[in-house]
């Protein structure tokens, strides 16, 4: 799926119209707190990596994030475009296929 029809999709289950920045971050900060969550049960209490939790909650992230992104009138591809550009030019790489 193409992250632009990922977000035109996303905005069918948007509600409301005042506060919604508002609400996508602040839902953005909680989802990502669940997914830090499942990582540090892993990580330091022993806890077996539940991947289908996991894969959830990293979908609620993708799903404010790009509300974020369209309340902003900025396409979820430009995002993603400009994040690997940003990697590309950090993480300069010898191997063109990995860019």
């Amino acid at each position: 799926m193409e992250f632009n029809e990922y977000q035109k999709s996303a905005k069918r289950t948007l509600f409301g119209s005042e506060q919604v920045l508002t609400n996508c971050a602040l839902g953005l900060s909680s989802e990502t707190g669940q997914v830090v969550d499942l990582v540090k049960r892993y990580t330091f209490q022993g806890a077996d990596l539940d991947r289908e939790t996991l894969t959830k909650e990293m979908g609620d992230v993708l799903w404010y994030l790009s509300q974020v992104a369209e309340w902003a009138n900025i396409p979820f591809d430009e995002v993603a475009q400009k994040n690997i550009d940003r990697l590309n030019e950090r993480y300069a790489t010898t191997n063109p296929e990995q860019k």
